[in-house]
C-alpha cells in the first residue's frame, strides 16, 4: 500500500464533465476486477430501481452486472493506509442510472470483509454494504474468488454467494466512445438514497484499461439475493488489473 497514484488527478480529458470544486476526501485503489455483464429485461429491473433515477440503457438494452475485486489504499485524505482496515476484497452487483442529466451506478448491493468499512459506508454513504467471509488469490495464471455473505438469522437480509475463477484473455485496450463497453465501465458517480432522498457521488479516476477476460462461475446467487431472475445468458467479461480513484462526499439530487 501507499503506492496510490496521486497522477490521476491530472487526467481528465476524457471525463464526461468537470471534477468537483470542493476537495475530494477518500482514495481506494481497485484490483483484479472482474466485470461480468447480463442483459436483462428493463421492465423487472425499473421495478427494483428508486422512482428517483432513470433506469441508463445502451441501444435499449438494459444491464446488470457483478464486479469481483480487492481494494488497497482505503483511506480518508491525509491519513495513511493501514493494513488491517484499508485492504480487503469487494464484491458487488449493480446497474445504470440517470439522474439530473449524469449517467452513474446504482448498486443493489456491496460485499466486503471489513466490519468497519461496512459499518461506516452503511452509516455514513447509505449505501447496501454486507459483511462476507472473503477469499482472493491468484494461482496458475487464474484470479481464484469466494464471496459468502454472513447473514444473521435474526434479519431478514438474503444470502449471496458468488464462486468463480478468472483471468485476463487478449491485449489491453481502452473503450472507444459509443461502444458498450465504453457505457458499462466509464462511469463517474455512484447513486443512491436514504428514505426519499436521493444522493449522488462523484468519483474519479483514468480511463479504464480493460482486458477480455473469461470466467468459470461456479456459484452466483448474487443477482437472486437482489430479487432479479437470475440471466440465462453468457456474461459479457471484462478484466482490468488496476485502477485507482478518489471520491467525494454525498450530495443531493
Amino acid at each position: 500500500m501507499n503506492d496510490f497514484d496521486y497522477g490521476i488527478l491530472e487526467v481528465t480529458d476524457h471525463r464526461p464533465w468537470p471534477m468537483p470544486g470542493a476537495p475530494w476526501l477518500m482514495t481506494q485503489s481497485w484490483h483484479d476486477l472482474l466485470f461480468a455483464h447480463w442483459p436483462v429485461d428493463a421492465e423487472a429491473l425499473r421495478g427494483r430501481i428508486p422512482a428517483a433515477f432513470e433506469l441508463d440503457m445502451f441501444d435499449g438494452q438494459a444491464w446488470v452486472a457483478v464486479v469481483a475485486f480487492r481494494m488497497t489504499n482505503v483511506a480518508p485524505r491525509g491519513v495513511p493506509a493501514l493494513p488491517w482496515l484499508s485492504a480487503f476484497p469487494e464484491l458487488n452487483v449493480r446497474t445504470y442510472v440517470r439522474a439530473g442529466g449524469k449517467p452513474g451506478v446504482y448498486f443493489f448491493s456491496l460485499d466486503a470483509t471489513n466490519p468497519v468499512a461496512v459499518s461506516i459506508a452503511r452509516t455514513f454513504v447509505h449505501l447496501p454494504y454486507f459483511s462476507a467471509v472473503m477469499t482472493l488469490d491468484e494461482r496458475d495464471g487464474w484470479i481464484h474468488y469466494d464471496s459468502r455473505r454472513t447473514v444473521p438469522a435474526a434479519t431478514a437480509e438474503p444470502a449471496a454467494t458468488f464462486t468463480a475463477r478468472y483471468r485476463a484473455a487478449g491485449p489491453s485496450y481502452a473503450a472507444v466512445p459509443g461502444t458498450l463497453e465504453r457505457f458499462l465501465t466509464e462511469r463517474y458517480c455512484l447513486y443512491t438514497t436514504k428514505g426519499s432522498r436521493a444522493y449522488r457521488l462523484e468519483i474519479h479516476h483514468p480511463p479504464w484499461c480493460l482486458q477480455p477476460a473469461e470466467a468459470e462461475i461456479t456459484v452466483n446467487t448474487t443477482v437472486d439475493a437482489a430479487g432479479l431472475a437470475r440471466p440465462a445468458a453468457a456474461p459479457l467479461l471484462h478484466f482490468s488489473r488496476r485502477q485507482d480513484v478518489v471520491t467525494w462526499g454525498l450530495k443531493k439530487v
